[in-house]
């Protein structure tokens, strides 16, 4: 740092790092975003001079080897984060990646133990941001008692694979392949599971073990070249999971599911029961024994939580606060369980965590 400034490079520059990363890091107070290294020469350049950015990199090595850059955040496709993060530690960087930490649990644990090797940098995975707006809430109504023993949780999500019209939900056997539905950029990622998966944990703790089934109901996608690809990622996932707490749970993940929109998480306890429902996800419905229906429990002001995850960065790379959203332990939770879907879900059989 120069003059206490945070000088940002910015490693894949796609549609998150244009509308969240880059506004929020122009929020803070002492921090520059002072280069870009995209895809291509050309991506990079587009992208420096919609946003002011003073130097366009050809390519991601050149930026990280950079004396002018402190602080590194990585917004590609998945198949990159483990060797951006190492690179970026090698480098004396601190290093924001992007959510779905890795394409496996192996290349999380590397990136975990990277991270240990270099305690004075800071590691941080973009939070998984659905339910921050009510996350506190649900947390001190579980802590206090309110739901009684924790029993059984059940969720549904109706998982849109980046369709701009979220009205048309039925089966799209249409769609060029996706980055998503592309093994070779996604690994054991399958739609938002991970990261549904991390909101679960801040309610329930971790899962203990995973039996799955899963299916591929169009396994042949155009890609961008107009040729014909094999797709091995599911598009309907059905998890029955056990938690460390005791809770069951019952879990899907969908891109078939016609007519249903959104998604909802219901949360069982001896004493009380929990719906969350979005997007958005900004309300806490609740009921207890005796109740015919479920009732809006009110949110201070100062409980309801938000997007601040660059300001997160910044605060810790300063020392002022340490990170919480999201931690790279939490990250390697979250792919152990992913793999362990995709393990099951092959084998038949149970899988148990930790991996």
């Amino acid at each position: 740092m120069e003059n206490g400034i945070i000088r940002v490079g910015l490693i894949g520059a796609g549609a998150n790092t244009r509308l969240r990363h880059i506004p929020g890091f122009r929020e803070q107070e002492g921090v520059e975003i002072v280069a870009v290294a995209n895809r291509s020469r050309a991506s990079g350049e587009a992208i420096a001079s919609e946003y002011e950015i003073p130097t366009v990199y050809d390519n991601w090595l050149e930026l990280m080897e950079s004396d002018e850059i402190d602080a590194v955040c990585v917004g590609t496709w998945p198949y990159m984060h483990r060797t951006l993060v190492l690179s970026a530690l090698e480098n004396d960087k601190h290093v924001l990646t992007e959510a779905r930490m890795a394409m496996d649990a192996q290349e999380a644990h590397e990136m975990l133990d990277a991270s240990r090797q270099f305690p004075h940098l800071v590691t941080q995975i973009v939070p998984a941001p659905q339910t921050l707006q009510v996350d506190q809430t649900v947390q001190d109504i579980i802590a206090s008692g309110g739901l009684g023993q924790l029993l059984a949780l059940r969720l549904r999500v109706c998982d849109y694979h980046g369709r701009a019209d979220r009205s048309d939900t039925f089966m799209n056997k249409e769609g060029h392949l996706h980055w998503r539905q592309n093994r070779l950029l996604s690994g054991y990622n399958i739609m938002g599971m991970g990261i549904w998966y991390e909101a679960l944990m801040r309610y329930v703790g971790p899962a203990t073990r995973v039996m799955a089934m899963t299916h591929v109901f169009t396994n042949q996608r155009m890609d961008d070249n107009g040729i014909l690809q094999g797709v091995s990622i599911p598009d309907h996932v059905n998890v029955l999971a056990e938690f460390a707490s005791g809770v069951q749970a019952d879990l899907s993940w969908s891109t078939i599911t016609g007519l249903q929109t959104g998604s909802e998480l219901w949360i069982f306890g001896s004493e009380g029961t929990i719906k969350l429902e979005g997007p958005p996800f900004d309300k806490v419905l609740i009921g207890k024994p005796g109740d015919t229906e479920l009732i809006e429990h009110p949110i201070a002001d100062d409980k309801r939580g938000k997007w601040q995850v660059e300001g997160d960065f910044i605060d810790a790379i300063r020392g002022t606060k340490p990170v919480t959203h999201t931690p790279f332990d939490v990250g390697v939770q979250y792919m152990e369980f992913t793999e362990a879907v995709t393990r099951s879900a092959q084998s038949g059989q149970t899988v148990y965590l930790p991996l």
